[in-house]
């Protein structure tokens, strides 16, 4: 309704200004999307009516909006870019883009907009193209309400969603992604955020970060990717309320944290994952207020990390809730529920009086062994990992969480 009501009030701001409409059709004088951008100037609306548009690379060079009435489709014949954007400012609403061309040279795209400002892709529906949108060197862009499907089997042969590279204050908001090698990526993009995007049925990542600083991602779904959620050499990202699930696989996760910094996980939900976080040279990282159920791992946690915080989370009907590679502990455990808790609180305060070390010796054995998990639920490692509650000796004494909550919290 709020976008409707733009593009309205954007028209009439436009009439006024002088700029006219170009109506583009089979039963209109202008045939042609490329001849209707011949004809405009800055400031005019194309509206393409219904109907399959085959034209090969359409190129927008003025400042208009391009606006598609009953979803018409360009049909890339598997040939080439589809749409290429090459003015500031230019609206792409409601268009049916299929069958891009497929190469890993240029990679072509439905949708791909270059060194622009305030561009904005509403509303759209990508289907079967190699890169869905594309924004290279891009300020100030909007991608917003879009449907991107793919059908990739190879990471190879396909590229990404939506493809983000050497950008800033992007927005990407409320647009369902699947079938891609990528659902999102971000690479060299900063001061952006991702918001309320469904991201399915990914060969490689539901979202993608590398070496993108001071981003937020919030209030998406990444679901059944082939591993989750990467932020790679990054810093400054925060990740609040997403929900990650079903990411399974040998090396999958819900995040995977490599190399990064100063980062905030709060309030996420973190169900049916091989490993919810991976977690490997990060420092200064706060994990707070999240939800983790039914993982593999809850969190691994490598012994090149140092400086985290992980504080006021559920822990419930994970395999492991903890696990490392080293013996040093370089990060803190505070004021978490862990449904293995066995300890008691006969003060009443809702804190156990014993603390708990979350780290079992059987998730010590499986790191370093990974066939020993053909023995799980065996009586020997039962008793192996009570013995090691009571008397700790190849786990850290130190790795413990000292006031572990007796309820779990209402996330």
């Amino acid at each position: 309704m709020k976008n409707s009501c733009y593009i309205l009030f954007f028209f009439f701001v436009m009439q006024l200004a002088g700029a006219t409409t170009i109506q583009v059709g089979a039963n209109f004088p202008v045939k042609s999307i490329k001849k209707a951008i011949s004809l405009s100037k800055n400031g005019d609306t194309i509206v393409i009516n219904k109907g399959t548009y085959k034209e090969g690379n359409i190129i927008i060079d003025k400042k208009i909006v391009f606006l598609g009435k009953d979803l018409p489709i360009l049909d890339g014949q598997h040939k080439c870019e589809v749409l290429s954007v090459k003015a500031d400012s230019v609206l792409v609403q409601g268009i049916k883009f299929v069958n891009s061309g497929h190469s890993a040279l240029d990679d072509p795209c439905a949708v791909k907009v270059y060194n622009r400002t305030f561009v904005r892709v509403f509303n759209n529906v990508l289907d079967n193209n190699f890169f869905g949108i594309y924004l290279q060197s891009c300020n100030n862009c909007i991608v917003k309400d879009n449907v991107i499907v793919a059908y990739g089997k190879e990471e190879q042969l396909i590229g990404n969603g939506i493809h983000c590279w050497k950008s800033s204050n992007l927005q990407i908001i409320g647009n369902k992604v699947s079938g891609h090698r990528d659902g999102i990526y971000f690479e060299f993009v900063t001061n952006s955020v991702i918001w309320r995007n469904i991201s399915t049925k990914n060969i490689r990542y539901g979202l993608h970060f590398m070496f993108s600083n001071d981003d937020s991602y919030i209030t998406n779904l990444f679901k059944n990717n082939g591993a989750g959620v990467a932020v790679m050499f990054s810093k400054s990202v925060k990740m609040i309320n997403n929900t990650f699930e079903e990411n399974w696989g040998d090396s999958a996760y819900g995040i995977l944290l490599k190399e990064i910094s100063d980062g905030y996980i709060f309030n996420n939900k973190f169900i049916r994952n091989t490993s919810a976080i991976y977690m490997e040279g990060t420092s200064r990282i706060k994990v707070e207020k999240n939800n983790f159920e039914s993982n593999g791992w809850g969190m691994k946690i490598q012994a090149s990390c140092m400086d985290n915080e992980i504080v006021n989370n559920n822990y419930l009907k994970n395999t492991f809730d903890i696990s490392t590679n080293g013996s040093l502990v370089l990060n803190t455990f505070n004021s978490n529920y862990w449904d293995k808790y066995e300890g008691y609180d006969l003060d009443k305060n809702g804190i156990g009086d014993v603390p708990y070390h979350p780290l079992s010796l059987f998730a010590v054995l499986t790191e370093k062994t990974p066939s020993t998990m053909l023995l799980y639920r065996s009586f020997m490692i039962t008793l192996l990992d009570k013995s090691e509650k009571v008397l700790p000796s190849i786990t850290p004494d130190n790795f413990i969480d000292k006031t572990p909550l007796m309820k779990s919290l209402p996330l």
